[in-house]
């Protein structure tokens, strides 16, 4: 991967940690072009970049841009349970119950010891039963 790719991952990846949400996703998303046009960037970065640029969606409600950007980390790398549990947050938040299970579900598959995604899924367990027994 070139060394210019690298380092705008690493710059992203910086400003992320300091809550400087904007310019982190402005270079998230140069990141991302340019793993896409040069098709040499390791899948878990790529996926790292993807859904750290979910997470910035997500804390601006724009969910279903965040969800979008879960699918290509997982599309990205199928074995990173991160983006599974951060979907399947949003899929919870809009109720939609059986999309959480599932990806909490998946979440834990990658990693039984999740504490949050086991959490999270007995709470989307939960509402589901609620919801069912109320009749809708």
């Amino acid at each position: 991967m070139e060394e210019k790719t690298s380092q705008l991952f690493e710059d992203a990846h910086s400003e992320f940690i300091k809550r400087s949400f904007k310019p982190a996703e402005e270079l998230y998303t140069k990141f991302i072009r340019s793993c896409l046009q040069s098709r040499e960037c390791e899948a878990g970065m790529l996926a790292k970049a993807y859904n750290d640029r979910g997470q910035i969606k997500y804390l601006r409600v724009d969910f279903h841009e965040a969800i979008e950007d879960y699918t290509s980390a997982i599309e990205a790398d199928s074995q990173f349970e991160i983006p599974f549990y951060n979907r399947g947050l949003i899929h919870y938040r809009l109720g939609f119950f059986n999309d959480a299970k599932r990806d909490f579900q998946q979440a834990l598959k990658l990693n039984p010891d999740f504490e949050d995604a086991k959490v999270s899924l007995q709470q989307t367990l939960l509402d589901q039963q609620q919801k069912i027994n109320r009749g809708y």
